[in-house]
This record gives structure tokens, C-alpha cells and sequence, in this order.
């Protein structure tokens, strides 16, 4: 009876949220056309039924909120860099260093071809740097501000940002997730990397060409005035900050500091860092501006003015960045984790994984089940690290037993759980990717190749048995 009284609890504490979000972000604005409900309400009020529900079976507040606790500490890190990737768009800005990306991206670019470009592009720095949300918040604000000024496509333009981003993250070395989903499952992480190309690499193939083809279906819509203001912004942005090569040194103390394998927070400080002393010596930047910048973001008026004409257009391109600047994102990680917090001291998700798992005989259905699990529990916890461990040590015996490689595992998770981050309106990676880029997920989620394919080949290489290892042996580390 008690285990039936632990699942039907599982159960009620998972569908509050469900039914929240379908309620909220789904029924109110496309059924009722009302305003759709929050994020940061649809976490609150789902809490809020949970932490009662938890009180109602015996839980004790001080229980309770002391697991709240632990799991909002362990989001501190990701609070933390969020702050800081404010801070470095601003000086970014300010130090001329994201104009002067645009102004060449502006000469060297077509736009027939900037879909594809920035989609390279992105996972080319994300290879480098390991960092989804750092290759989006710095590459990907060069494109997106390049793209308003072509003005292209932004919906497709930010699809190929975020594939782009998270092909990098996936296949790097680097990447916090990937190195998450190999532990978890205790798997080399170069054996993890090669087990992903099977379905990742096909995805990016396809992406490459589907947006080949969208840059000259959905063109850049330049008018004689476009194409007028166009050339007036290429001899503006000269004017107004002073070009030089040592721009490019913020960057690229990220990359180095990703390859060297440091610490993403004191990485960004010194790149934010470099930034602001270029802005003080090459931009003729005052002090103020510098705190002023790290504060509020950067601002067009701390320049020197340009035309009128131009300066609501610069001001709505480059105004940006600031401590304050992703306040939003870290709000809702906050009140994520209340949610998260409570249903981990239900310990609803491993109850349900662990009641579906030893009615697994097959292997495709195991697969198959897996990555249903990792995305629903990424989806619900909107983390990779809790999909990782959660899933990762529920399903590593019944792998072992049906003689599955473990890469097949840890491929898995990374298959929907990391790639459906994107795709989920209350994730905090598509909240990040909306405050940094401006742009919704339900704008963009149609032109998200990457993810879309790569979820699709997932399922289908798991039902035709592709990518299975005859012998576990060799690309698993030795659990003795």
C-alpha cells in the first residue's frame, strides 16, 4: 500500500507542474486568448502545491526548506555567471570590442549566407570554449545585432545561433554537461563525445544545408533605405569608436582560458576586466562610464553623439549588458529550484524511473525510455546536471544487464536532455537566450535543426538498434 501511496505521490507532484504549464502557457493564450501566465508564476504556484503537498504527507517545514536550500546553493555558480555575462556584454560594448565585430561582420558577411555562417560560427567558438550560454551571450549578440541591421530573419537567425552553440557544447571536451553525462554513468568522456557523433554529427549536416537554403528562401530584406542606412552605419560605427586589433583580446582571453581548462567565473572578470581598461585607453572611456557599464549596462549616450538620426537605432542595437541586464533568468533559476528543491525530498522522479525500469527487456525500448526520461526530467528540473545523475545512475545496472555499452547511456541523456533545453518556453536556458538575444523560444524553436534532428535520429537509431556496441569492454572505464 505505501508503495502505491509513494508513486501516486510521484505522480501528483509531477503533473502539478505539467498541468501549470499547459494551463498557463498553453490553454490561457492559444484556447482562452488571455495573457499567458508568467514563468516565474507558473514555478510559484506549482511550489506552492508541492511544499503543501510535502507538509500534508509528514515532511516538516525545516526539512523541507533546508533541501530547498541545497539545491538553490548548488545554482549559485549559474547565478553567479549569469552576473557576470552581464557585465561582460556591457564592457564588450563599451570597449568596442562587439561593435567592431559587427562593423566586420558587416564587410565579410553575405547576407544570403549569414544563417549558415553564424551557425558555423557558434560552433566553432562553443567547440573552443566549451560554453553554450557564453558562445550565445558574445557570437551570438554579434550576429543577432548584425541581423537587425540586414534585417534577416531573427527567428532563424537565432535557431542557428543555438544549434551552432550547442553543437560546440556537446562535442567539447570542455563542456560542463558533457563531462556531467560521462561521470555520471562512469564513461570515458572521449568515449562519451564519440558515441554522441553518431546522431549529433548527421544533425549538424543537415543543419549546414537546410540553412544554406533558408538564406536565399528568406533573404535579408534590404530596401534602398536598408541598403542607405546600411552604409551610413559602416561609416558611423568607425566614428564613434576607435577600431583596433586589440579588440579581439577579450575574446580571446575566453577561448584561452576554456582550452587551458580555467574557471569560467574568473575568466569572464578578466575578460569583462581587459574590456573596461580598452574602453578607459582606446575609447577615451571615463571611469564612470566603466562603473556606470558594469552597473546599468552600457548606453549610447556615454559616447560621444552621433547623428540624431541614428542614435535611437545604435542606442536599440548596442544599449545593453549590466548586472541587472539577466535579473530575469536568475529570478526564475531561484524559483525553479524551490520547485526542484521540494520534489527531490519526495524523491518523485527516481520513484517513477525506478518503477518503469525493471519491466525493460528490450534494448530499443530501454533507449527508447531513456531518453523519454532524460528529457521529461530535464524539463522538470531544468538542469542537466540533476538529468545527468538522476537518470544516469537509475538506468547504469539495467545497460550492464541487457549488455548495453554505457556510451548508449550517456549518449542518451545528452540526446534529449541537453538538446531539448532550448525547446522548453520555461527552461532557464530559453529565458537566458530571449533576455541575451532578444528573441522568444516560439520564434525560434521551429528553426532549431539541431535539436529537432538530433531528438529524431535519437529515437530512430534507438528503434533500428544503431550505434549499439557488440562489447561494453572497450569504451567503458573498468568499475572494479
Amino acid at each position: 500500500m505505501t508503495q502505491y501511496k509513494n508513486l501516486f505521490a510521484s505522480l501528483f507532484s509531477v503533473f502539478v507542474l505539467l498541468g501549470m504549464v499547459i494551463y498557463g502557457l498553453i490553454v490561457r493564450p492559444f484556447l482562452l486568448e488571455q495573457t499567458a501566465l508568467p514563468l516565474e508564476v507558473v514555478f510559484l504556484l506549482s511550489s506552492i502545491i508541492v511544499v503543501t503537498q510535502a507538509l500534508y504527507l509528514g515532511f516538516t517545514w525545516n526539512e523541507i526548506i533546508t533541501t530547498v536550500v541545497e539545491r538553490i546553493s548548488k545554482a549559485l555558480p549559474i547565478v553567479m555567471l549569469l552576473f557576470a555575462i552581464g557585465i561582460l556584454i556591457g564592457t564588450w560594448v563599451l570597449s568596442g570590442t562587439i561593435p567592431y565585430l559587427v562593423y566586420l561582420s558587416l564587410e565579410l558577411v553575405s547576407p544570403e549566407h549569414i544563417y549558415l555562417i553564424a551557425f558555423i560560427a557558434s560552433a566553432a567558438f562553443s567547440l573552443c570554449c566549451g560554453s553554450s550560454w557564453g558562445t550565445i551571450a558574445t557570437i551570438g549578440l554579434v550576429f543577432i545585432t548584425t541581423g537587425k541591421i540586414l534585417n534577416v530573419d531573427l527567428g532563424i537567425l537565432t535557431g542557428a545561433i543555438v544549434g551552432g552553440a550547442y553543437f560546440g557544447d556537446k562535442l567539447s571536451p570542455l563542456s560542463d554537461t558533457t563531462n556531467v553525462a560521462a561521470i555520471s554513468v562512469n564513461v570515458d568522456v572521449q568515449a562519451h563525445i564519440k558515441a554522441m557523433l553518431i546522431t549529433t554529427l548527421p544533425a549538424a549536416i543537415v543543419s549546414c544545408i537546410l540553412f544554406f537554403i533558408l538564406g536565399y528562401l528568406y533573404p535579408a530584406d534590404m530596401g534602398v533605405s536598408n541598403l542607405y542606412a546600411l552604409d551610413e552605419l559602416k561609416e558611423i560605427l568607425p566614428n564613434i569608436f576607435s577600431f583596433n586589433y586589440l579588440l579581439f583580446l577579450p575574446p580571446l582571453i575566453i577561448l584561452v582560458g576554456s582550452i587551458k581548462k580555467k574557471e569560467p567565473l574568473p575568466t569572464l572578470i578578466v575578460s569583462s576586466l581587459l574590456a573596461s581598461l580598452l574602453a578607459i585607453f582606446y575609447q577615451n572611456s571615463s571611469f564612470d562610464d566603466v562603473v556606470n557599464t558594469i552597473h546599468r549596462g552600457f548606453s549610447i549616450d556615454m559616447l560621444a553623439a552621433p547623428p540624431t538620426t541614428q542614435q535611437v537605432f545604435l542606442g536599440n542595437l548596442l544599449n545593453r549588458g549590466g548586472i541587472y541586464s539577466l535579473i530575469e533568468p536568475i529570478v526564475i533559476i531561484l524559483i525553479v529550484f524551490i520547485y526542484v528543491g521540494t520534489i527531490s525530498k519526495l524523491n518523485a522522479i527516481p520513484t517513477l524511473i525506478n518503477k518503469i525500469i525493471p519491466k525493460i527487456k528490450n534494448p530499443s525500448k530501454l533507449v527508447s525510455i531513456t531518453l523519454i526520461s532524460s528529457g521529461l526530467t530535464n524539463a522538470l528540473t531544468s538542469s542537466q546536471y540533476a538529468n545527468s545523475f538522476i537518470v544516469g545512475e537509475a538506468f547504469s545496472r539495467k545497460y550492464d544487464e541487457l549488455n548495453i555499452p554505457r556510451t548508449v547511456l550517456s549518449r542518451s541523456l545528452e540526446d534529449t536532455g541537453t538538446m531539448i533545453e532550448s525547446l522548453i518556453p520555461w527552461s532557464t536556458t530559453s529565458v537566458f537566450i530571449f533576455t541575451s538575444l532578444g528573441v522568444g523560444v516560439l520564434e525560434y524553436w521551429n528553426w532549431q535543426f539541431l535539436s529537432i534532428i538530433n531528438i529524431f535520429l535519437a529515437f530512430t537509431f534507438a528503434y533500428l538498434g544503431i550505434g549499439y556496441a557488440k562489447s561494453r569492454s572497450d569504451l567503458e572505464i573498468d568499475n572494479e
